[in-house]
């Protein structure tokens, strides 16, 4: 009998033209780390009486498809979870193109999910896959990665793949030592770990229907949140904190000039955190912030994709 092994595992995806309706053809194969996206149908205890004290069947639950995607932060690929989370990009330049994802637009496109196991074989197509949030950390060492929160409205499983030819495109991948973390431009010192997650606060739109799924997932009101543990050297944190003073804070990954992937948070508010001494080791303070929408910049965030893909 065989047996499934996340070696063998494969994930293709491809965005929907009508939400839920699975394309055909033109799926993209992405790399992934780790997966829980996929259906679950929970059971109720049913509650008739009076026909003795052995219980009756249980009663089937809606069914529930979501979960959290560990993706690389990489050159290209990135590019396509970008664009499920923020909305199409505006992209400029030949050759070396930047692709500009802003936050807040109002409505969002939706994927086709598939997650293969072909040792089964088996394979999981997940439709109406929106990307409900992300987040992405800056550490000293390491891989980077971004963990991608989905929520999708039914899952189906198929003896076949969905596309047997899909397009790839190479893998480059960030590291967590091409990180860098900016405030107003200049480069912030003394940062130990950094944290930043936009979610669009999806709210599933759960109607009375035969099958069991949502409706859909509509965005509501946009977070972008993140901490900052900093080696305690200075006050210029701490003062911006006590005084409510916004600060601008740039969170980049670069290989070169021609491959960079930039998060431009440009309102954001500190909270005064307490300042513990512990041993006589060096002090450190962690700042969890909160961004708002600039009203010069007219956005929360920015994201800046550098890299060589034609669109997404």
């Amino acid at each position: 009998m065989a047996r499934a092994y996340g070696a063998n595992a494969s994930l293709l995806a491809a965005f929907e033209t009508t939400y839920g309706s699975n394309p055909v053809g033109d799926y993209w194969k992405l790399p992934f780390v780790s997966t829980t996206l996929g259906s679950e149908q929970g059971l109720i205890a049913n509650d008739l009486i009076g026909l003795g004290r052995e219980p009756n069947a249980p009663i089937r639950d809606v069914i529930k498809v979501e979960g959290d995607m560990v993706v690389p932060v990489d050159v290209r690929n990135i590019g396509m979870w970008l664009k499920a989370l923020l909305g199409s990009a505006t992209t400029t330049g030949t050759g070396t193109l930047t692709h500009t994802f802003i936050s807040g637009k109002s409505s969002l496109p939706s994927l086709s999910l598939e997650t293969g196991l072909p040792d089964i074989p088996a394979w999981f197509v997940a439709s109406g896959v929106m990307v409900n949030s992300l987040q992405v950390g800056f550490a000293r060492s390491g891989a980077a990665n971004a963990t991608v929160g989905l929520i999708a409205q039914g899952e189906v499983k198929q003896a076949a793949t969905i596309d047997s030819t899909p397009t790839t495109r190479d893998i480059l991948r960030f590291n967590q030592f091409q990180g860098s973390i900016k405030k107003g431009g200049t480069a912030l010192g003394n940062v130990v770990s950094a944290q930043l997650t936009y979610s669009n606060n999806l709210e599933r739109i759960e109607t009375i229907r035969s099958d069991g799924k949502i409706d859909g997932a509509d965005p509501t009101v946009a977070s972008l949140t993140g901490n900052l543990e900093v080696r305690f050297a200075d006050t210029q944190l701490i003062d911006a904190a006590t005084n409510n003073t916004p600060l601008e804070l740039t969170f980049a990954y670069t290989i070169d000039a021609t491959k960079r992937l930039t998060f431009i948070a440009h309102e954001v508010y500190l909270p005064k955190p307490k300042v513990s001494i512990s041993g006589p080791g060096g002090i450190q303070a962690t700042f969890e912030w909160q961004a708002a929408k600039n009203v010069a910049a007219n956005k929360m965030l920015t994201v800046e994709l550098v890299n060589d893909v034609t669109t997404y």
